[in-house]
Parts: structure tokens; sequence; C-alpha cells
């Protein structure tokens, strides 16, 4: 980072071998705003070998259905005044109400407890899953990490940015030889803007003794192409850096799973 400164740097469902129950069809739809309702044969009355948790155990993860994941994690099923409803067609309706795993992962408890039978607490559990899987992929690349090249910033702080909802802008703190010691929330905006102010910037940064930063923030709206109000923040970030012995070496961009660099774009020099 110091050389240059321009840089800083479904699966588809398995099918077992003995098909679970299939629900049986109704004649009303749900109207909006209404739970969605779904049956299925308890867990319990399956052949073993169909069932998610004792899958999971003999064959491990990747013989798993998106649906039977879910069901591992929900826990169990529920019981309606229609019927039984297994875990495994929670998950099921879950998938179908919001379209896939990911989709599901981005919901908000809200929006998950409208499914009949997840409950705050069975909601509760799949988010904290989601949130898991998150954090372990930001960290897998230990808890020291030397900051060469954009990527790695990407690397650890996009599984935690790219699916947030609304925009938020971080500043990353970095030791002598590169090395993230710390990081800081600076502000939480709307879809399209956050407020970012110099002060705040800088003032953690010289609380944790940061040798340098670097600036990020996430674009909700999937597109990785700077504003023009991120080019003029992070050239007004640059020269308060230089003011106070504190380079910024780049502003990065987290847009779903890509990235751009603004250090690479030529906007910092």
């Amino acid at each position: 980072m110091a050389d240059s400164p321009h840089s800083a740097f479904n699966r588809p469902p398995s099918t077992s071998r003995q098909a679970a129950p299939q629900a049986p069809a109704t004649s009303r739809t749900n109207q909006p705003g209404e739970p969605i309702l779904a049956y299925q044969t308890p867990i319990h009355k399956w052949d073993p070998s169909d069932r998610p948790r004792e899958k999971l155990i003999q064959g491990g993860p990747p013989g798993l259905s998106d649906a039977e994941i879910l069901a591992i994690l929900l826990g169990s099923g529920t019981r309606t005044s229609d019927g039984p409803v297994s875990a495994v067609q929670l998950g099921q309706t879950l998938l179908q109400a919001f379209g896939s795993l990911f989709d599901v992962s981005r919901r908000p408890l809200k929006e998950l407890v409208r499914v009949s039978g997840v409950g705050p607490a069975k909601a509760a559990r799949l988010m904290a899953a989601f949130e898991a899987g998150r954090r372990a992929a930001s960290q897998r690349a230990g808890n020291e990490v030397q900051v060469g090249c954009p990527d790695d910033v990407a690397a650890v702080y996009g599984p935690l940015m790219r699916d947030l909802k609304k925009e938020i802008f971080k500043v990353v703190h970095l030791n002598t030889a590169n090395t993230i010691i710390s990081d800081y929330t600076v502000s939480e905006g709307g879809l399209a803007v956050s407020i970012v102010e110099p002060r705040a910037v800088f003032e953690q940064a010289i609380l944790d003794n940061a040798a340098s930063v670097i600036c990020l923030h996430n674009h909700p709206s999937g597109n990785p192409e700077p504003s023009r109000q991120d080019v003029r923040i992070t050239r007004q970030l640059v020269e308060a850096g230089k003011l106070m012995g504190i380079p910024v070496h780049d502003h990065i961009i987290i847009a779903g799973t890509t990235h751009t660099s603004l250090a690479e774009r030529g906007v910092i020099e």
C-alpha cells in the first residue's frame, strides 16, 4: 500500500430415497398481509433416512436441500387447525414466499413471522444462523488481516455489508504494517445517502492510534459505480487526512458481490 498511492492495497434440492409427503392442495389463496399456510406429515413419521437431521449426520450438509437446511434451523414444525406442518414444509413455504435461501436470509423478523408457524423464536434462530454465516465468511482470513489490495478489504467486509438494505459508512483503521486493527461505523443513512463528516471519520482513528484508514460504504441498489457525492466525500476526506497525518488509502464501495476502489479509479492521488 505504501508503494503506490493508487493501490491501497443452489445446489438443487436433494432427492431422498423415500419421497416426502406432499402438501394437500387448498382452494383458498392467501390475501395480502395474511399468514401463509402449508401442511405436511410430521417428520417423526418419515423414514429415518429421509429426516433432515439424520441425513446431515450420515452424509453431511451437502446432501440436504435448502428446505431441509431451514428445517434443521427451525427445529420443529407446528400444528394448526387444518393439520400438522412439518419443519421441512415450513422451510419450503419460506422458500416459496421469499424466492430462495439467499432471499430468506435478507428478510427482517417482521416478514419472517408472517409465515404461519414461524414465530419470533424461530425467526430469531434463522436470523442468528444467517448472521453467523456472514460473520464466518468475513473472518475466514483470520483475526489479523494485512491489507495489500482492495480485494483484501472486500473479503472481510463484503459479507457483512452486501445484504444491508440501508447505506452505512465505515472506516477501517490500519497500523503501520497495514494490518486491520479496528473499524468504526461513522453513519447510517437511507437507501441512497450517507452523511459523512471528516471529524467523525478521524476522531475515532486518533483514539485507536491508526496509522492510516480505508473508508468503505455499501450501495444497497447493487450498482458499484461511485456517485458524484461519493467522489466529493472521498476527496474531502483525503485532504482532511493529509492535515491530520492519517492518510486515506482507499474508499471502497461494496455493491452485492462486487466492489469498486476509488483509489484504482484515480480519485485518490
